[in-house]
């Protein structure tokens, strides 16, 4: 499998390389438009800041490239937020693939007092996709995150933190794991090996 991952300055790509080793998955690290679009997959891996992030991708040219893959990306984490029409992070423009917003946690709510970031094991339910076939409803994976992606039509995931928010989300060949699908375990393998098996649309 000729396998991508996007190289810019937000990437968690070390941890994601090391999740694919145990697969027994090479993958490409690379900026390159030609190498991205002839992949079969591509990952779009991210931590950091939203705003930082754009920037890196724009002044590749990234941006446009991505937004017109036509085989399955994998976004994760603020590659996931990168895919929404924007965030409340740094006011930021995103790549608007999905037509939805990324907004920051409240630490307040009616049940106490939740800290932000989010960091640690949470649950995800609703799962409606492929992504998640033989993955258990209430299944644990490993978050770390201040903003979330608001509830919307195309979420294949739903967590609860705070508020109900966007686990993962797919629409046509981008879906996106808010949680760190690669420190997640046998079910963060378990999504990452069938992200492998999707189809080409």
């Amino acid at each position: 499998m000729n396998l991508a991952i996007v190289k810019y300055n937000a990437g968690n790509i070390q941890s994601v390389l090391f999740a694919l080793e145990r697969l027994g998955v090479q993958a490409k690290v690379t900026d390159d438009f030609t190498e991205l679009q002839q992949a079969d997959k591509v990952i779009f891996p991210g931590v950091g800041e939203a705003r930082s992030a754009m920037n890196s991708l724009q002044e590749k040219g990234l941006d446009a490239v991505i937004k017109n893959l036509k085989q399955p990306v994998l976004g994760i984490c603020v590659g996931m937020q990168l895919l929404f029409d924007y965030s409340e992070e740094s006011d930021t423009t995103c790549l608007g693939i999905i037509p939805a917003k990324v907004k920051l946690f409240k630490p307040q709510s009616a049940e106490g007092n939740f800290k932000v970031p989010q960091i640690g094991w949470n649950e995800i339910y609703n799962l409606k996709s492929p992504l998640f076939s033989d993955v258990a409803e209430r299944s644990y994976v490993y978050y770390v995150h201040s903003y979330y992606a608001e509830m919307n039509p195309y979420c294949i995931a739903t967590s609860d933190y705070t508020v109900e928010y966007c686990g993962a989300v797919q629409k046509d060949n981008f879906y996106g794991v808010q949680f760190h699908a690669e420190k997640s375990a046998k079910v963060g393998e378990k999504i990452l090996a069938n992200f492998l098996t999707l189809p080409q649309p």
